[in-house]
């Protein structure tokens, strides 16, 4: 199992906030840091694994908890 040093809670943030919040968090981390997502069901766990890998980065795992989705991302 991979674990992340950073969690990223974005649970009641909407579209496309959370996805614009994301990808500023993963610009600022170093090329392979991995970063651990919390997003809301519906809308926002379709919408943000998608964002983030169009810029590059890389979707590990996807994980549902509790009602949200807990995503591992690497930093493209």
């Amino acid at each position: 199992m991979i674990v992340a040093p950073e969690t990223l809670d974005l649970s009641g943030v909407p579209c496309p906030a959370n996805a614009a919040r994301a990808l500023l968090r993963l610009e600022g981390m170093d090329p392979g840091s991995l970063l651990r997502i919390i997003v809301d069901d519906g809308e926002p766990v379709l919408n943000v694994p998608p964002a983030l890998e169009q810029e590059g980065h890389a979707l590990l795992s996807k994980e549902p908890d509790a009602g949200r989705w807990v995503l591992l991302l690497r930093r493209g």
